[in-house]
């Protein structure tokens, strides 16, 4: 129990929680899923997370610190945007509401960044040198740059401009779902996407995250790239072990 700190993912339509051990980078218990509440208002999400916390009581320490991500710009517990929650997040200090709700120190931060982390220590980017870029593929595009093992927070690069479009409104996983494109039709989109981050960061491993990550064989493949472009380790579990990771060290 020493080594385990809870981390808690929050998402648009779940919120899902466990304690995690530092040492392996895994789950030390079965994880636990709360339906996100209608408007995902602060004060009603606090509630669930208190439910969550509760519910793990007898696997964390009563004072140790709890890793939460939210799905948006998050500046030293200060939430700057809103994608998928109340827009009454913004400019919400959620490291201090949390940490008056639960009673312990809580540590916020953006949901990408918390599965870039994770893998970086524990998954794909374990031990590499240089600059790591991770993306997660889903509604949008999330990011989380590292430079030498170092997190360049709050990057949001599914929002680049490109060829006149929000790069994510195109390349997402979800505009493949919408538009009903083939995994060749939308590998020419993760293309151009992929090369004008390329052409931008240089980056010397490309981690590619997000629920579609399953299927990277059908698209990977598919990219020319410099960089090694290759699928995330820690899959779902990415948001809640980065949280716990962020909370350790840098609550």
């Amino acid at each position: 129990m020493a080594n385990h700190v809870l981390g808690i993912d929050i998402g648009g339509s779940g919120i899902k929680g466990a304690p995690v051990d530092l040492g392996k980078g895994e789950l030390a218990a079965e994880r636990r899923r709360v339906e996100t509440p209608e408007g995902a208002t602060p004060d009603d999400v606090a509630d669930v997370v208190e439910e969550l916390v509760a519910a793990f009581s007898d696997d964390v320490g009563k004072k140790a610190p709890i890793g939460i991500t939210l799905p948006a710009v998050v500046q030293r517990g200060v939430v700057r945007s809103a994608a998928n929650i109340d827009r009454s997040w913004i400019d919400t200090d959620a490291d201090a509401l949390f940490t008056e709700r639960l009673g312990r120190p809580v540590h916020v931060v953006n949901d990408a960044d918390a599965a870039g982390v994770a893998e970086v220590h524990y998954g794909a980017g374990r031990d590499q040198k240089g600059v790591v870029l991770l993306t997660t593929l889903g509604t949008g595009i999330g990011s989380a740059l590292f430079v030498e093992g170092v997190l360049v927070p709050n990057t949001e690069l599914g929002h680049l401009e490109i060829d006149g479009h929000d790069a994510e409104s195109r390349a997402a996983s979800s505009a493949r779902e919408r538009e009903d494109l083939s995994w060749k039709e939308w590998a020419k989109r993760l293309q151009r996407y992929y090369e004008t981050v390329e052409a931008l960061f240089s980056p010397d491993l490309i981690i590619v995250g997000g629920g579609v990550s399953k299927k990277a064989d059908k698209f990977l493949p598919l990219l020319s790239l410099r960089a090694p472009i290759v699928p995330a380790e820690l899959k779902n579990e990415a948001g809640i072990v980065g949280a716990a990771w962020h909370a350790e060290h840098l609550g």
